[in-house]
């Protein structure tokens, strides 16, 4: 159920990437990236929603797609890093203290994707070498 709400967590802010958040998205992107924002936002929102419905609904792979999400996750973290050391406002994050804030709660939601899911068992199957286990898709409880 918790890996569920998370997919549907995801699925939700990309399909605002694409809708009515997209400029506030555009203004997120960090000035340094080496792409054009809304480019950045329509790749994001997109990944964002194939990686939020395999989470919902592809129950048999339930840990690879655990383990995507908290990836893809970590992946945008230095964006939001970024939107506290310049000071960009955007989605109620108006102040230093609230974007320090959703810095802080970040990694709760990288554990909301990755334990529920069983993908932290995954993960541990491929750092210690064992791919035929690891490719392997996980049967649901």
């Amino acid at each position: 159920m918790l890996q569920v709400l998370a997919g549907a967590m995801l699925l939700g802010a990309g399909i605002t990437h694409l809708t009515i958040a997209r400029a506030e998205f555009q203004a997120q992107v960090p000035h340094w990236f080496p792409a054009d924002p809304d480019v950045v936002v329509l790749i994001s929102g997109v990944l964002e929603i194939l990686i939020g419905a395999s989470v919902i609904f592809l129950r048999r792979w339930r840990a690879l797609t655990g383990l995507v999400m908290t990836l893809f996750l970590i992946a945008v973290f230095p964006g939001n890093i970024w939107q506290y050391l310049d000071h960009v406002d955007g989605f109620g994050l108006n102040t230093d203290q609230a974007r320090l804030g959703r810095l802080i709660v970040e990694p709760l939601l990288w554990a909301w994707a990755l334990f529920p899911s069983g993908g932290w068992r995954l993960l541990v199957r491929l750092v210690r070498g064992s791919p035929a286990d690891a490719a392997a898709p996980q049967a649901t409880a």
